[in-house]
């Protein structure tokens, strides 16, 4: 498993693969990094796992690669972000909690889990961009359990499109939605038994969702 994290970079890819993914977004006319600008920020995402699970991360925060956090530069910690991955419309939110990335060129070392969800574990890196979300309120009561989330969308007709297809065979889909800078984002979940939470993730993965377990005291990413 490719793994690295904060102070020893290069987290999630080796460097020659970063250099050639740097050179082809050149080739390709993309710049290297694109400054943060009204909450969202393009450029190179890596990642970081088993080499750092379980160590202290910038924030003091016990690092857990199964979480759905992140390392940036800059952002507060505590901040969520909408992570999305440009080369294959997969987004996710993630939560700051750690600092780097510290190889040049790269704006967000993400998590195991992150990157597993936005399928960067296997390239090393990808192309993303990330949107800084503001106004979280607590979660609703209505929305309080565990949940399976297996997609986030900015169009409201595919996410009833996804919720459509699965109330066949699942009960409890839901379709929530929340805004960042720039879009809103609508979410579909499916409900879940804390007992059969993972048996239920396993089921909607092996189907091909991006799944992500939502509990109580993050209900409302």
């Amino acid at each position: 498993m490719p793994a690295a994290g904060p102070e020893s970079r290069p987290p999630g890819g080796i460097v020659p693969l970063c250099a050639a993914l740097a050179l082809m977004a050149a080739a390709c006319g993309r710049p290297a990094v694109v400054p943060p600008k009204g909450g969202v920020e393009t450029g190179i995402a890596s990642w970081y796992g088993q080499d750092f699970h379980g160590r202290p991360t910038s924030s003091r925060e016990i690092y857990d690669m199964n979480d759905m956090t992140a390392a940036h530069p800059t952002l507060p910690f505590g901040t969520h972000v909408m992570v999305t991955n440009l080369d294959n419309g997969r987004s996710a939110v993630v939560r700051i909690n750690d600092r780097g990335p510290f190889v040049k060129g790269r704006i967000i070392d993400l998590s195991y889990a992150s990157a597993s969800v936005l399928g960067v574990v296997g390239p090393g890196t990808a192309w993303v961009r990330l949107e800084t979300l503001a106004g979280f309120r607590e979660p609703d009561p209505r929305q309080s359990g565990v949940w399976v989330q297996v997609g986030a969308f900015t169009a409201q007709e595919n996410a009833y499109a996804l919720k459509k297809k699965l109330d066949a065979a699942y009960p409890g889909v839901t379709v929530t939605a929340f805004k960042t800078a720039s879009a809103t984002f609508f979410r579909v979940r499916v409900k879940a038994e804390p007992d059969s939470v993972e048996a239920l993730a396993a089921r909607l993965a092996g189907e091909g969702f991006p799944v992500i377990i939502v509990r109580d005291q993050d209900s409302r990413l």
